[in-house]
Parts: structure tokens; sequence; C-alpha cells
């Protein structure tokens, strides 16, 4: 999330490989936005959907847990293609919680969303803020970005935003620094020992990774493309301890192959947004394939631990 514009604001920038007309599209057409529309594990129902100033979308959120959330959304300014402005979190038990203001810009074939999101006070944004990040709710933007992807490339991949209180080259170094990298990577309570590491383009990483309970498994990330400071692409596959391929025990239909790609971006303030990107590489059966999609809230928990890992080490 990047830095407010005012201390009652929060703001939240993406930028999506596709143009506005489509992103607006998934935003408001109903046979769209339930294919992505709130947290991992979520799912809506739209009971009607009214896009324009005035109009209302009102639609029930339903929780893995269970639990039902009924919504009504007011809009108050409709701009084909370029901007929304409306009420969330209203129902008819309770006003709406901010007013969400968003806007769509394209260029050179990519669209950037930007999302201001007022409360009525500084205290109340904070509140909001964690709130936000407990129910993994800027997950929503990271499924659009899947829902894009597969809308017009049809690749499924998974992908996963988070913002950081440091500069893109220290974050940079996080990930390319084995030191570093060892202290963070892997889910809450696991730990990292290298059995041989390089890197750089061309070279690569075999690792043991041991999980809280005592079990551990190996594994390879083999460096495609490092741009300092900006990208980096690895091939990431479980393997034994001599670094040959192997099936983890654990989930024998899991794809031989992820690609990983990490993108870093400044967002002024001392932010730096890490956008990462996880889809099968090379061949793979139609299970390993499905197996891959069916985990993604998984993985959304095991990246998470990871990252909430590095949010500690850079605050030391």
């Amino acid at each position: 999330m990047a830095k407010a514009k005012k201390e009652n604001e929060l703001r939240l920038v993406r930028v999506f490989d596709a143009p506005a007309k489509l992103i607006w599209e998934v935003w408001t057409d109903e046979k769209h936005v339930g294919h992505w529309w709130g947290p991992r594990g979520f799912s809506i129902t739209t009971k009607s959907k009214d896009v324009r100033p005035g109009g209302k979308w009102i639609y029930t959120m339903h929780g893995p847990d269970g639990v039902d959330y009924p919504n009504i959304t007011t809009y108050y300014e409709v701009e084909k293609y370029s901007k929304l402005v409306y009420d969330h979190g209203a129902n008819e038990n309770q006003e709406a919680l901010f007013r969400v203001t968003v806007t769509f810009e394209e260029f050179k074939g990519k669209t950037v969303m930007d999302m201001t999101m007022a409360l009525a006070t500084p205290e109340a944004a904070k509140e909001i803020a964690k709130f936000i990040k407990a129910a993994g709710g800027n997950a929503t933007w990271d499924r659009l970005g899947e829902y894009l992807e597969e809308q017009q490339k049809q690749k499924d991949v998974f992908i996963i935003n988070r913002s950081f209180k440091t500069d893109q080259k220290t974050l940079f170094e996080m990930w390319t620094n084995p030191e570093h990298l060892s202290k963070w990577m892997g889910p809450a309570g696991a730990t990292m020992d290298y059995i041989n590491v390089a890197i750089k383009e061309g070279s690569s990483a075999h690792y043991k990774l041991t999980t809280p309970d005592g079990d551990f498994h190996f594994g390879k990330m083999d460096y495609k493309k490092i741009r300092p400071h900006e990208f980096i692409q690895y091939v990431q596959s479980f393997s034994d301890e001599k670094g040959n391929l192997v099936k983890p025990g654990f989930a024998p239909t899991w794809p031989d192959q992820m690609l990983t790609t990490v993108v870093f971006t400044d967002e002024g303030d001392g932010e730096t947004r890490l956008a990462l990107s996880w889809e099968v590489f090379g061949d793979a059966t139609e299970i390993e394939r499905k197996t891959f999609h069916d985990a993604k809230a998984g993985m959304t928990g095991g990246w998470s631990g990871s990252f909430d890992k590095l949010e500690s080490l850079l605050k030391n």
C-alpha cells in the first residue's frame, strides 16, 4: 500500500498488464466480478449491480468459514473506463465504512489503478488498515491480476503483492544476499540452510528447508534473469540431497518446476512494493496444474509468513 495522500486516507496503486477497457469490464460486469472480488477463499453472490451515479451494487460475500457478509455499495461518480467513486462496507444495518475513489490510466497497454480510501479520521484509517491486512483484503487485487492473466493469455498464475518500509536497493538485497535470504525465506517457523549457493544469472541455490516440527525437504532455485534492484526471475523445484529433481512426499502431484518472477517498485516516501508471480514452468499434467490452482490459498499463507519474517528482519 502506498503512502496515504492525507492522514485519514489509505492509498493503493497497482499496475496491471491489461488495457483500461478490460479492467473496467471486469470491475463493472457482474459476470466477471464474482471471479475475483474479495480475499482468497471468499465468493460473492450479486443480487443487483447498477453502475451509474446513484446506482447500487447489492451483494453478499461468503467467507470460507461459512459466514455471510451483506454489502450495499452506492456509486457517486462513474466515468467509463477511467473513474469510479463509491461507498464501501454499508449494509441495511450500518453506514458505509469509507469512500473509495479509484482511477484507471492506461499507458502503452498497461493500466495504473490508483485507489484512495477516505475515512472519517486518521485513527479510523489506521484501524481499517490493520483490519484489511488481517483479513487478507489486499489479495483482492492479486486475484484481479490473476483473472486478467486468465482472460487475456489463458494463463493460470498466482500473484501476491506486499509493500515494505524500506528502499528498493535494500529490499532487492534481501532477495540476493544468501545470508539475508536464508533468514526469512520459507513459511513461519521454517529455517533454510544452503548446500551450495550462487545468486546470479545462470547459477543456482541448493538448499534444505526444515519445518518447525522437524520435517525437511530439499529444493533448488535456478536463476534466469536478474536486473539489479528491479527484477529477479528463477525456476524453483524440489530436489534430493544431491540436487536431483524429485516429487515432494507431502505433495506428489505438485508440478516439477515453478517460474518465480519478482518485481521491485519504488513507491516513494521510503516504501518499496514487491510483486511476486508464480506459475507452472515447462510440461505438467492436468492434475499437476489443478494441484497448483487449488493450492493458491495455501500459497498466500506460505508467502505471507515469509514476508512477515522479512518485514521483521527489516525492522531490526
